[in-house]
């Protein structure tokens, strides 16, 4: 470690003597025939403060496979597979969003596998910080300090799917743990995918300068505002070369409004399989773009289905917001969340069409219970349909001898109220539960009965 610092040293006193003699007994100018210079730091006072410094600390757990002609030699007995647990220690950046509760979003892999979790604003007070939820395809998460904390400044949200290519953009963030640092570029491109194919990527590409550490910050533009959320950057050796990805907000935005809701991300499901349009799709189509999604093949009962599209189809819009690429269709589904009402634009044999489509939900994705009170452990929850006839959380599941099947709590119970309060989705029971300690009293429709149920 000392030569890296040695050599550090060496630089920034190489570059005082080059730069001290150039302003020696003279001030920088502040004003050029009588117009102040741009800058800036004005933005940067207002917007600084919402971004924080995340320390995690846990234990990583890894499986070594033990050689068949080693264990030969010990027995069948010596075990399969070595368990080993090493520490870890990380840095990262996040930005708070919500000064009342106290959320911070930043990205799943800076806290994947953390224990402990610690949040510095730029004032240098410190908080406990406690994950809400995650997800790790889109690589979201979204923290709540633990303690109450005054005086938090949070950022107000751009809408990125306005964003050109060569806009202006600010990224701060923590690398390194030099602590905070803000570096400037423009959108360099749009709609960027093919890092890692098993996620959800939509990412912006900007050359502001992005390092290890800066996972989880902000990208901002010239007003303050959010456009995404700093995240991976493309380097021979993990360094910045002026090619860095952002979450976009709008993208974020959903995700984060499903982990308040319900505790994760409920995945958007279209019922489409397809690909990109190559040059030699788009002539046999004869289709004069390379823009848009092609769907080569529908599933039945699906949403898309139900919707009326078709293979042959080519997605060109959701919402009358362009799609590019099938990659950006998956990425933007996938977030906007299940149940969600939206509008598709569709080329059809050369003709435009609109389809209104509500996204499915995999029969997979629920709630577990114990995220919202450990006296629910072992349920699973999910919103009500209309043809269950009540409004309210269902309970779609519980495991034998869970605490919850101790309280007698059933599959197809109909949670409508808690505490006297009156809820109608698990957004509403979510916040009940985050104001009250202790003992619960769920008013249960159970069948053509109602009844209250005790959880300590």
């Amino acid at each position: 470690m000392k030569k890296p610092l040695l050599a550090l040293s060496v630089l920034t006193l190489s570059l005082g003597s080059i730069i001290t003699p150039l302003y020696a007994g003279a001030a920088l100018p502040v004003q050029v025939e009588g117009n102040e210079l741009p800058s800036l730091a004005p933005m940067l006072e207002r917007v600084s403060p919402a971004v924080v410094s995340i320390a995690v600390e846990g234990t990583q757990v890894s499986k070594q496979r033990i050689p068949e002609s080693f264990r030969f030699f010990f027995g069948d007995e010596f075990p399969a597979d070595q368990v080993q647990e090493r520490p870890f220690r990380g840095l990262g950046s996040g930005v708070i969003i919500d000064a009342d509760k106290g959320h911070i979003v930043t990205n799943y892999h800076v806290i994947n596998g953390a224990d402990t979790i610690k949040v510095q604003l730029t004032d240098g007070r410190e908080y406990d910080a406690e994950l809400v939820g995650g997800d790790k395809m889109s690589d979201v998460a979204l923290l709540k300090l633990e303690k109450k904390a005054k005086g938090l400044t949070e950022i107000k949200l751009a809408d990125s799917d306005k964003l050109r290519v060569g806009d202006f953009t600010v990224a701060i963030g923590n690398p390194f743990g030099l602590g905070q640092t803000v570096t400037s570029g423009i959108v360099s491109a749009l709609g960027r995918s093919g890092l890692n194919l098993e996620n959800l990527e939509n990412f912006i590409q900007t050359d502001a300068a992005i390092n290890s550490g800066n996972s989880g910050g902000a990208l901002v533009n010239l007003n303050g505002e959010l456009i995404g959320i700093n995240t991976a950057i493309l380097g021979p050796n993990g360094g910045n070369v002026g090619i860095g990805f952002a979450i976009p907000s709008n993208m974020m935005r959903n995700l984060t409004d499903q982990i308040i809701e319900f505790g994760e991300v409920k995945r958007g499901m279209l019922g489409v399989q397809g690909g990109e349009i190559t040059s030699e799709l788009a002539e046999a189509l004869g289709y004069e773009s390379s823009r848009g999604a092609f769907v080569n093949q529908v599933m039945p009962d699906s949403a898309a289905d139900e919707a009326g599209l078709q293979a042959g189809d080519i997605i060109v819009s959701i919402d009358g917001k362009r799609v590019d690429t099938f990659s950006e269709l998956r990425a933007k589904v996938a977030t906007l969340g299940a149940g969600k009402e939206i509008k598709l634009g569709v080329i059809r044999d050369g003709d435009k069409k609109e389809f209104n489509v509500t996204l499915g939900e995999s029969p997979l994705q629920q709630t577990k219970a114990e995220q919202l009170h450990p006296g629910l452990t072992g349920a699973a929850l999910s919103n009500t349909k209309d043809s269950d006839g009540y409004k309210g959380v269902k309970v779609t599941s519980v495991a034998d001898g869970s605490p919850a099947a101790s309280y007698q709590i059933e599959q197809g119970d109909i949670i409508v109220g808690v505490n006297r309060q009156v809820v109608a989705n698990l957004g509403e029971f979510r916040e009940v539960l985050e104001k009250q300690d202790g003992v619960l009293a769920l008013n249960v429709q159970r069948g053509d009965r109602k009844i209250v149920i005790v959880v300590r």
